[in-house]
């Protein structure tokens, strides 16, 4: 019997350094995508995928992130008092009923592989799913909301293999991306297929497609124990890639991929980009944004 996903690891220890001087004070995970932060864009995804439990792997400094989810007396009670009903919704109960949010820290940034591995002893040889909280995954509008992470669990649970979620990028842009080698078999969105090997940053002329990682995961158990005996590489780290390359040996490994617009929200021009994606989704933002344009000309 193939076991739901419950649980996902969010790893947020990074120090940010590609938004400095932003982050210099303020976690990434905090800046905000539109209307809210983006680490609750990531942590909503999951929930709405049915996740119970999310596992934040911080560090020291980044309390606020978990003070972000916790609830506000005081800021309610003035809300609720003033008759600021709308706005009280928005930072009441982020985490619904029956939804947990776990704390571990990682003493030091060794990579994404040691980030799960810190969670291991919460995971209790159960399957998990990894979401990286500097990427937001937008579906179309046409879309349910979190329509993608919620389809890759399904395929999960049809098929009870890992599944990673990948995206179609320019070949320019391929030699920035982990990329999945599917062989002869042919991906469309919302498609679960067996990957042949993970391919990280090839050259365009040498990578085997344009399907390019993008930081949502979904794992069976056994990876933990090949990252436990992955060696590290490059500046001590533990790579999860290395780990799937044998997992994939193993167990196999799907690639699952969707259409949504993706945005790198660790970058300054991903940043911006998303915040634009998701302003121009509320009526009135849209229309500021197209007289601001017109305005001056751009």
């Amino acid at each position: 019997m193939i076991q739901k996903i419950k649980k996902a690891v969010i790893p947020v220890a990074g120090l940010g350094t590609r938004m400095l001087p932003a982050t210099k004070a303020i976690p990434k995970e905090l800046l905000p995508v539109y209307d809210r932060p983006i680490i609750e864009h990531v942590v909503k995804e999951a929930i709405a995928a049915g996740i119970t439990e999310i596992i934040l792997v911080t560090r020291s400094g980044k309390e606020a992130i978990e003070n972000h989810f916790d609830a506000h007396y005081e800021l309610e009670h003035r809300l609720e008092k003033k008759g600021k009903e709308t706005i009280l919704g928005t930072v009441k109960n982020i985490i619904p009923a029956g939804v947990k949010v776990t704390s571990i820290r990682q003493s030091d940034a060794l990579g994404l592989g040691h980030a799960v591995l810190c969670a291991k002893h919460l995971l209790n040889d159960e399957p998990f799913a990894v979401l990286l909280p500097d990427v937001l995954v937008l579906d179309q509008a046409s879309r349910e909301k979190n329509h993608s992470f919620s389809s890759m669990v399904d395929a999960w649970n049809d098929t009870g293999i890992g599944q990673i979620m990948v995206e179609r990028v320019d070949s320019e842009a391929i030699e920035n991306y982990g990329v999945a080698d599917l062989g002869t078999q042919l991906s469309e969105p919302f498609k679960s297929v067996p990957i042949k090997g993970l391919v990280e940053k090839p050259s365009p002329k040498d990578a085997p497609s344009n399907l390019a990682v993008l930081g949502r995961y979904i794992l069976p158990s056994a990876v933990l124990g090949l990252l436990e005996t992955t060696v590290a590489g490059v500046g001590g780290e533990i790579q999860l890639t290395d780990a799937l390359d044998e997992l994939l040996k193993l167990d196999g490994l799907n690639a699952f991929e969707t259409d949504a617009g993706i945005f790198d929200c660790g970058h300054k021009r991903g940043f911006l980009s998303a915040n634009l994606a998701v302003g121009m989704r509320d009526p009135l933002t849209k229309l500021s944004i197209k007289a601001l344009i017109e305005k001056n000309g751009w």
